[in-house]
């Protein structure tokens, strides 16, 4: 089993800035963020065997504090969670504090049901082709005054610099704190929704992209609380404004190379993976848009993605080749088709498996939509629900396998224990329940 050895420096370094507590962070199969931490005065610190949480905690939905049925999983068992010594980050917005994402571990060896391991095999299989994988999440949340009445921050239209201008000091500090835990900021600007925002951080490495994503969400919610508001990234949470995404931005790489486009145009590994992508899309759906909320963003219309498609710059199919003014072709590709409701880990992985099995079959891309697959009666519409979606997962014997019996299984019970508790229920009980939790 790995364990946790923080150089001397280090433990030195936290000494000196009054670090009292140590987090150990992983984020569970409803895509929540949870956390222990340790005082640096405990007899369990360092933490050479991480520390102990149910394997429980993974068959926990987002909707109640209770094991999910059907998930494999009880309150009895115990998994060890151990830090990542490369993702230790003293915390800007909580300076006595640091953070470090865990891996599960159970008898000394990874556990089936750990997201950042699911994700490695992943790493492991595409490099077995002689592939990387590099990414970014592309978020957009929503600033609220309030979680009881929903009053948004400002009623400003997409692009406003009167956004920017009313909510820079909440977006300073953000991107200023994003910057300062090593996740390099590009751009941020005001979205379509009234006070919905969003901010665009530079690609790094599968592992690192995900790490990102849990340190995102947390710094957003933890500096938009130190200026008295609340955030979300629930998917949907007005009805007639736009939802919030969480769009995936990826690029192929071999010996340092992005090998994305060759000639100025896709290369053909890149027109497999993304075949790959759109052949198990209706399943993938289930865990890049799996909350049963996903599906009020994903309607046709609202950029969203919300069609088995591709397209060169097209904003309505589930995967957009942007143009490279440049002329040498794409270099990344983005997936629509997902929201922060997911679990990072997974949805990577997921999304590489996807990928790959179109690579190892040599799957035919099709061709691509040019024009608002709305007005093509024969494109093809993803699924309507969660139920749908996590109905054709079931079914998709490759995302199944990469998953492992044990993770399917208790992703699964996770999200239809979700579905069946809200299947029936308005977008105003939706949002009561969920609003806090992304």
């Amino acid at each position: 089993m790995s364990s946790l050895e923080l150089p001397q420096p280090l433990d030195e370094v936290l000494t000196q800035n009054g670090v009292r507590f140590f987090r150990v962070v992983w984020c569970d199969n409803g895509g929540v963020i949870r956390g222990k931490a340790i005082h640096l005065q405990s007899p369990t610190y360092p933490l050479t065997d991480g520390v102990g949480i149910s394997v429980a905690q993974q068959a926990i939905p987002a909707t109640a504090d209770m094991v999910a049925p059907d998930t494999g999983l009880a309150p009895v068992g115990e998994v060890q969670l151990v830090p990542d010594p490369l993702t230790v980050t003293i915390l800007p917005y909580a300076p006595t504090h640091v953070r470090a994402l865990g891996d599960m571990y159970r008898d000394r060896r990874p556990w089936a049901l750990c997201p950042r391991y699911f994700l490695r095999r992943s790493i492991l299989a595409l490099a077995e082709h002689k592939l990387e994988f590099k990414a970014a999440f592309e978020n957009e949340f929503y600033l609220l005054r309030s979680a009881r009445d929903l009053e948004t921050v400002d009623t400003t239209p997409f692009g406003s610099t009167r956004a920017l201008d009313l909510n820079r000091e909440v977006l300073d500090d953000i991107c200023e704190a994003l910057v300062q835990q090593g996740i390099l900021v590009e751009q941020c600007y005001a979205e379509s929704g009234p006070g919905q925002f969003e901010i665009s951080v530079r690609y790094v490495d599968a592992m690192q992209a995900s790490d990102h994503q849990i340190a995102f969400r947390e710094t957003v919610h933890a500096i938009a609380h130190r200026h008295g508001q609340i955030a979300s990234f629930l998917p949907k949470i007005f009805e007639g404004q736009a939802g919030s995404g969480c769009h995936l931005h990826f690029s192929l790489w071999s010996a340092g190379e992005n090998v994305t486009s060759t000639e100025g145009a896709l290369s053909g590994r890149s027109r497999s993976f993304m075949a790959g992508i759109l052949h198990h899309l209706p399943a993938l759906l289930a865990i890049t848009a799996p909350s049963p909320n996903s599906y009020r963003r994903l309607i046709p219309r609202t950029w969203s993605g919300a069609w088995r498609a591709w397209g060169m710059d097209n904003r309505e199919a589930a995967l957009r080749v942007p143009s490279n003014l440049t002329g040498r072709g794409p270099l990344h590709i983005e997936l629509k088709t997902v929201d922060a409701t997911a679990n990072p880990y997974l949805a990577t992985g997921a999304i590489m498996a996807c990928g790959l099995d179109g690579l190892k079959n040599d799957l035919p891309l099709p061709e691509p939509f040019t024009v608002d697959p709305a007005s093509v009666p024969s494109a093809e519409p993803l699924p309507r629900n969660l139920g749908q979606a996590l109905a054709a997962l079931e079914q998709d014997g490759v995302l199944l396998a990469a998953l492992g019996e044990p993770l399917a299984r208790a992703f699964i019970g996770v999200r239809r224990a979700e579905w069946n508790a809200l299947q029936d229920a308005s977008l105003d009980h939706e949002v009561r329940q969920l609003l806090v939790r992304y």
